[in-house]
């Protein structure tokens, strides 16, 4: 038996302290914590990594005051396109979709699509048609409707701008989970509501399996918050994974190299969560704060922002 361990993220970047309330704080960690509590519990119950790991992204895509589920933010067209992946370390089997309007949590569709279909990524329309076949729940467009999302988004189309979440800073939008089950089995989940004002079908990293996330039961689960773009492009998730697997570097010296060298080396700001397969966790950001935690027992637990 392995000693059950998680961790979760509601995006790297933060909120100015002078626009954190104490308020809007005991909020976020209230949600980290719930995340991690949903996740934790489920796995000392006999559950799955990967059952765990949708548990708590439920959790985070449920808290509006994340750009994910129900906080996704608009696009330009005033629409909520979300994306989400997961992925299982013990068979290295994933699921994922994009660009899907009105699914409830769109973490469960990533997980139907692991365990019911064929295929990896479904996108848009054609997601939301195996959605229902797999009876996984929509919701109305109200039910996505939040007044700070939407005040973003006037404010993005007042400057003629595409941004990652809040206007007037840099806060990355994207939820996720690492998890180590009972088994030792690892899993990873992301999930976002891409930008504010994004137009032209812009799909980021959060359901590109190896770019912002990735398990495998030899090394490590990632999940990863940051701009997307740059995510992609240099296949964040997997390069830690590569880093342990093929240099033979530890979780922390990996996520060290990645984020704060070679990211930082071409200013592109994010973060990420990890557990290796030895159970040791790291979170890694280079911006100014990051939504995080992690679970390790019973009375280890940890929520931090700044």
């Amino acid at each position: 038996m392995h000693p059950i361990k998680i961790a979760v993220h509601g995006g790297a970047g933060t909120m100015p302290k002078r626009l954190m309330t104490p308020e809007i704080e005991k909020a976020c960690h209230n949600a980290l914590q719930n995340a991690l509590q949903a996740g934790y519990e489920l796995m000392k119950n006999g559950g799955s990594a990967v059952d765990a790991v949708e548990a708590a992204v439920m959790v985070l895509e449920n808290f509006e005051l994340f750009n994910a589920g129900k906080g996704a933010v608009f696009t330009h067209e005033g629409k909520h396109e979300m994306d989400a992946s997961i992925m299982d370390g013990k068979t290295k089997r994933s699921g994922a979709v994009a660009a899907v309007n009105n699914i409830k949590n769109p973490i469960s569709l990533a997980k139907a699509i692991l365990l019911h279909s064929e295929h990896v990524l479904l996108l848009g329309a054609g997601a939301e048609v195996f959605a229902k076949e797999q009876q996984i729940p929509f919701e109305n467009d109200a039910y996505f409707f939040t007044q700070f999302r939407f005040d973003q988004l006037q404010k993005a189309k007042q400057r003629d701008i595409i941004v990652l979440d809040h206007v007037d800073d840099k806060k990355f939008g994207t939820v996720g989970c690492v998890a180590m089950d009972a088994n030792g089995n690892l899993a990873a989940g992301t999930s976002t509501g891409g930008m504010t004002n994004k137009s032209f079908g812009r799909v980021g990293d959060s359901p590109i399996i190896g770019s912002g996330t990735y398990a495998n039961n030899t090394t490590c689960a990632v999940s990863c918050t940051g701009h997307g773009e740059f995510f992609i492009e240099n296949v964040v998730a997997y390069d830690i994974s590569c880093l342990m697997e093929y240099k033979g570097l530890s979780l922390n010296e990996a996520c060290e190299l990645v984020i704060n060298q070679k990211l930082k080396s071409i200013d592109a700001e994010g973060g990420l969560i990890a557990i290796d397969h030895n159970g040791n966790i790291c979170l890694p950001f280079n911006t100014k704060g990051m939504y995080r935690g992690y679970r390790k027992g019973d009375d280890d637990i940890f929520t931090g922002i700044y």
